[in-house]
């Protein structure tokens, strides 16, 4: 975890990034506000007065993943062309995002359920996988990708290619380089329909 106690003023962005660490360190439960205290270098009431609590920064945290994943679906490459051609859009654009928001998309990714804020993202996340498996679907529909492999399963089987990155990719990792180009080469040459 990165020492952020030399810092005197805090905005909650820079909270956030505390935040964010501790929450991936600690796990959300195992996270008081006194070790966000600690780990920030400020009162508690100086936490207090950015935010109302522990929850909503993790609202806060998990939001901030959530909203580039769900930009990616907005944009033009995602709406406008072949369902493959979108579809790959935004696999690649979901590792690009997860390489840029690493630390909150880890974060997101180990929420459980255990609160009205995690209840929150895992629905947000079903629905960004529901969006994309009929992407999957209209691409099989145009006969680009394989009919024989379910959409919801080749949706899932992407996104857990995807997601492992957060387990093994560490910034600045040179066998890194590439990282969204080697998943949508691997997922589509194993997808594409052989004609």
């Amino acid at each position: 975890m990165a020492d952020h106690t030399t810092r005197t003023a805090y905005t909650v962005e820079s909270l956030l990034a505390v935040t964010v660490d501790v929450f991936n360190e600690r796990g959300y439960d195992g996270t008081s506000m006194e070790d966000l205290s600690r780990a920030a270098g400020i009162s508690k009431s100086s936490i207090y007065h950015h935010v109302r609590g522990k929850e909503e920064l993790l609202r806060l945290a998990v939001g901030r993943a959530l909203d580039g994943l769900f930009a990616i679906l907005a944009e033009p490459a995602a709406v406008q062309g072949p369902a493959v051609e979108r579809l790959e859009h935004v696999v690649r654009r979901t590792a690009e995002v997860l390489l840029a928001e690493l630390p909150y998309v880890t974060l997101l990714l180990r929420v459980r359920g255990n609160t009205a804020t995690e209840l929150w993202a895992l629905e947000r996340r079903r629905d960004f996988d529901h969006q994309v498996a009929e992407l999957v679907r209209a691409a099989v529909a145009d006969g680009a990708l394989r009919g024989d492999v379910e959409p919801r399963l080749a949706t899932r089987l992407l996104f857990g290619m995807i997601n492992s990155i957060v387990e093994w990719y560490r910034p600045g990792l040179k066998a890194a380089d590439g990282v969204a180009d080697a998943v949508v080469h691997l997922a589509f040459d194993g997808l594409r329909a052989r004609g």
